[in-house]
């Protein structure tokens, strides 16, 4: 019997994940690379298809490649295009339908990589047998996926979900996407580290946080020190989790999900994040609320990335076989 499966690609900010699924979502085969953003979108392509040509080289002859699925920044599913993206250099429109169509003859859907992401988690993960839920992704930025009555909000203009660009402070941080004060620019990976290095300028205590460079300074050694009790980390967690968690009860006030997903880089801190996040979120919920809204963390791993793309792919072809 021949076996189906689809290709996941979820291109991010540092890293791209690509991913050969089955429909029951097992990988059969996986890969991870650097993005590498800074250089031309041609290059990342050519990459790109050496990596996928690498991975279904290995596929025997009964094994048939269905469909590609793609998350990356700023996917637009209505134009098939990567549109101003904040943290991909490749210009305002790259065609990323028409070149993997080009380069892989297969058909392709795409979506927001956060977007990818929820439907990932609503097909095999952590919010299976949910019908309204949100996800969060802090990775690179802070990227939101968001489940209505079991149907992906994509937004007139398909862009919704972008929770990562409300603002948090009109005179605060600059962001990416030419914004001042952007959630992402708080609560993620890149604005723990901008946290951390603030907190290091104007605090005395001793901390293994004074011997890394801004470009060595990442979530995992974030997180290891917080969890070795350094209190400039942990204090970076809980003005993070202050931030994200008051934003995160307003996300609530406008969609009561039945949860809030975590996933991504900084979400492997655990309790670390999650305990100031979830006292933020009380204290700013509408009493309404109180108690009913489950904030959790995804199961998924780094490499499980290639999911959200796979279920986006597999959604994709059930629709077209009903």
């Amino acid at each position: 019997m021949a076996t189906e499966i689809v290709i996941g690609i979820d291109i991010g900010g540092s890293l791209t994940k690509i991913g050969l699924v089955s429909r029951d979502g097992k990988i059969l085969d996986k890969k991870i690379f650097h993005t590498e953003a800074h250089l031309p979108y041609s290059d990342f392509i050519r990459r790109l298809k050496k990596e996928v040509d690498g991975l279904t080289s290995k596929l025997d002859a009964k094994t048939h490649i269905l469909r590609i699925g793609a998350g990356a920044s700023n996917a637009n599913p209505l134009t098939g295009n990567i549109e101003n993206p904040p943290n991909l250099k490749w210009g305002k429109t790259i065609p990323l339908v028409k070149s993997l169509r080009k380069n892989f003859k297969l058909p392709v859907t795409i979506a927001n990589d956060a977007n990818a992401a929820a439907l990932g988690e609503m097909v095999f993960g952590t919010a299976k047998g949910m019908r309204n839920f949100v996800t969060l992704t802090l990775g690179t930025g802070l990227g939101s996926g968001i489940i209505v009555d079991g149907t992906l909000l994509i937004g007139e203009h398909g862009a919704a979900g972008e929770i990562g660009h409300v603002n948090v402070d009109p005179n605060g941080r600059m962001c990416n996407c030419g914004l001042q004060g952007c959630l992402e620019t708080y609560a993620s990976v890149t604005g723990i580290r901008r946290t951390v290095f603030e907190l290091l300028a104007n605090m005395r205590e001793d901390s293994s946080m004074r011997t890394y460079s801004f470009e060595e300074l990442n979530g995992e050694n974030i997180s290891d020190a917080a969890l070795e009790g350094d209190i400039i980390a942990l204090r970076a967690f809980e003005k993070t989790g202050e931030i994200l968690g008051s934003k995160m009860a307003d996300t609530v006030a406008h969609l009561d999900p039945e949860a809030i997903i975590l996933s991504g880089g900084l979400s492997k801190a655990g309790d670390i994040l999650l305990k100031p996040i979830k006292t933020s979120m009380k204290r700013y919920l509408f009493n309404a609320y109180r108690g009913k809204i489950k904030v959790l963390l995804s199961k998924a791993t780094r490499s499980d990335a290639v999911l959200g793309p796979a279920a986006l792919a597999w959604l994709e072809i059930e629709k077209r076989e009903s």
